[in-house]
């Protein structure tokens, strides 16, 4: 073969490649298809194996201030947090005389990563207490919380828990135009869970650019779906940017505390077997 002649097959087979790409490049996925999540990818997760927490992964968040809710809590750093046989452990105890601010240690855990948009999959075992007081949560932040404030900055509650409604657990998102402050929050309501306190459960969000879907241990046990209002602006869906984790659990405060708190719960614990997201490429 000569060399021009091999010269003219590299330049069509590169050619050829080009075109490939760009085709390839440009494929878009349909966010309602059927099959649209089955072409999600894992890009990151935590398992908590090992015996520490991975400060690559999580901060701390810390204070004493009742974080906007009128909680009790102080989160501290470091001694309400155990990692061992695979899961995470968030501990709430009594350190106090009890039922007044600074009465409880607990943790609230903040990732380091943020993501827009994914299949979002927690697997939980919130506290084994039933009673008054305890209100352990898995949700998000929009990353312009520093700037723009709650709840412009936009929230996504893929489970919160009140003990003193046990067997039932809540998905909800907030944002300036439904927030629970102005009693206009978009929630699931009440879904009931026989054995949210006794056993693990997945809990699960798909988040695309039209929707935001809550499920429960199974991608198609869909429990709650809010979908992008058709006149869509930053009042009503501020869920096109990046969000990060929150993983806690509170004493007290406006819902948790409604009915008092109950110090024989204490001390207290969820679990966290994974964190796990998936996007679509």
């Amino acid at each position: 073969m000569t060399k021009v002649r091999f010269n003219y097959l590299l330049l069509v087979l590169f050619l050829f490649q080009l075109n490939s790409c760009k085709h390839t490049e440009g494929k878009k996925y349909d966010v309602n298809a059927p099959d649209y999540w089955d072409n999600a990818e894992l890009v990151w997760n935590d398992e908590f194996e090992g015996d520490r927490l991975s400060t690559q992964n999580w901060r701390f968040e810390t204070g004493q201030n009742g974080w906007g809710n009128n909680e009790l809590q102080n989160y501290v750093a470091d001694e309400n947090v155990k990692v061992s046989n695979g899961t995470l452990k968030i501990i709430a105890k009594k350190t106090g005389n009890g039922r007044e601010i600074g009465d409880y240690t607990s943790t609230r855990l903040k990732s380091t990563e943020e993501f827009t948009y994914g299949r979002m999959e927690i697997r939980a075992k919130l506290p084994d207490y039933k009673g008054k007081g305890l209100w352990p949560a898995i949700w998000m932040l929009g990353n312009d919380i520093g700037t723009k404030g709650w709840p412009q900055c936009g929230e996504i509650d893929i489970m919160e828990y009140v003990s003193y409604r046990p067997n039932t657990v809540y998905s909800t998102i907030h944002s300036t135009a439904n927030n629970h402050v102005d009693g206009t929050e978009a929630s699931s309501g009440p879904i009931e869970l026989e054995t949210a306190e006794e056993e693990f459960h997945s809990y699960g969000l798909l988040w695309s650019a039209e929707y935001v879907k809550f499920y429960l241990d199974d991608i198609d046990n869909i429990k709650y779906t809010f979908e992008r209002p058709e006149d869509f602006n930053q009042d009503n869906w501020p869920f096109s940017k990046p969000f990060y984790f929150l993983l806690n659990l509170a004493v007290g405060g406006n819902w948790g505390g409604q009915q008092g708190v109950d110090d024989v719960a204490f001390p207290a614990v969820m679990e966290v077997d994974f964190v796990r997201v998936y996007q679509v490429k």
